[in-house]
This record gives C-alpha cells, sequence and structure tokens, in this order.
C-alpha cells in the first residue's frame, strides 16, 4: 500500500464520506450477462441525461462493472472492497468516477 497517498485513509467507509445526494440522479442499464448496472450522477449538478446515459452504456461496453480478478495497479492482493476510480469530463467540467461492483458514481473532485 505504498503508493496510496499520505492523504487518503484506505480504512475510510466510502459510503459515510460519500454519502448519497437526496437530489442524486440514477441511469441503469443491463450488462450482457443480465445485470443491472447504474450510474448514479451525485453531482448536484444535473448534469445532461444524455452523456450520462452515453458514459452508462460505455462502462457497460467495456465490461467495467462487476468483481476483478486480478488487483489494480499489478499489487499482490485481491480487495473485494475496493473501488476504482479515474475521472470523466462531462460538458466542460471534470468529475471524479467511482465504480464499486455494479455501481458508478460521478462525484464532484
Amino acid at each position: 500500500m505504498d503508493n496510496i497517498s499520505q492523504f487518503v485513509d484506505p480504512n475510510a467507509n466510502f459510503d459515510e464520506n460519500n454519502p448519497l445526494r437526496e437530489d442524486a440522479v440514477f441511469y441503469r442499464a443491463n450488462n450482457a450477462r443480465g445485470k443491472t448496472c447504474e450510474l448514479v450522477d451525485n453531482t448536484g449538478n444535473n448534469l445532461d441525461a444524455t452523456e450520462c446515459n452515453d458514459i452508462l452504456n460505455s462502462l457497460v461496453e467495456n465490461d467495467v462493472f462487476g468483481f476483478r480478478t486480478l488487483s489494480a495497479n499489478g499489487g499482490d492482493a485481491i480487495r473485494m472492497d475496493r473501488r476504482e476510480s479515474t475521472h470523466v469530463q462531462v460538458g466542460d467540467d471534470l468529475y471524479r468516477l467511482v465504480v464499486f461492483r455494479y455501481q458508478a458514481r460521478i462525484e464532484l473532485f
């Protein structure tokens, strides 16, 4: 875990630190195995629905959802509770994209 920033607590509860907003918007699609996957706009910015659906469809097409059998970044441990994060641009703004099992959330940085 020496590649984790000193500002990130690996034991912190993601859901407690990043609660779903009352105005969160949910988008749903099924993957090739029939599992329901969802994208949550948790920004409060009311992101464009077409762009959110395009992001969700891209995640489904690239088989991003589900459990990973390999650890991220070449690590030697598999953690089932690990969230994967990256960024995504919607319109002119950049957001954090966090994927955990069958849900992806768009969050403010």
